[in-house]
């Protein structure tokens, strides 16, 4: 099937089998590899990317699923040779060890920084809170990290959501 998908910024078509997932056409068809392949169940986070905006593991997602969306990677949250403000905090904040699951982390926390409303945690589920070190956590906790780099992770995205820099 061909479908036409906007990564990056930029259009790209492809010609794909339905069964193919966004994660393998990315890395295999693209080219694009800083999204990573962990688990391929959806339950570690290395693949996520943002569809349209929002978080989602590319591993689950069809191909064919996303024809005409915006897809962005780890690779186009930078402008250029301008770090994303989340990839500057986390470098500052030492917020990853071995590196693979940070392209995962980075993304999710940049769709996580515009999802309003209440988590799991909010106490007053009628209320937009802040995001404090507990609602990062909890709103991370589908991004698993071997290393335990949590609190570098939490930090920087602090960091970042504030509108604070070191």
């Amino acid at each position: 099937m061909d479908i036409t998908l906007q990564v990056n910024g930029v259009p790209r078509s492809a010609d794909v089998d339905p069964r193919m997932s966004l994660l393998d056409l990315l890395r295999e068809r693209l080219g694009l590899i800083g999204s990573k392949k962990g688990c391929d169940h959806g339950q570690c986070g290395a693949c996520t990317v943002l569809i349209d905006g929002r978080r989602a593991n590319s591993c689950l997602a069809l191909a064919v699923a996303v024809d005409g969306s915006e897809i962005t990677t780890v690779e186009g949250l930078a402008n250029g040779d301008e770090l994303h403000p989340l990839q500057a905090a986390f470098i500052e904040h030492d917020a990853f060890q071995c590196g693979y699951c940070t392209p995962g982390q980075l993304c999710s926390a940049a769709g996580m920084l515009g999802e309003p409303g209440p988590s799991a945690v909010t106490e007053d589920i009628l209320a937009d809170p802040g995001l404090t070190p507990e609602e990062i956590r909890e709103r991370m906790s589908g991004n698993l990290c071997r290393c335990g780099a949590y609190a570098g992770i939490v930090g920087a995205i602090s960091e970042v959501a504030s509108g604070e820099t070191r």
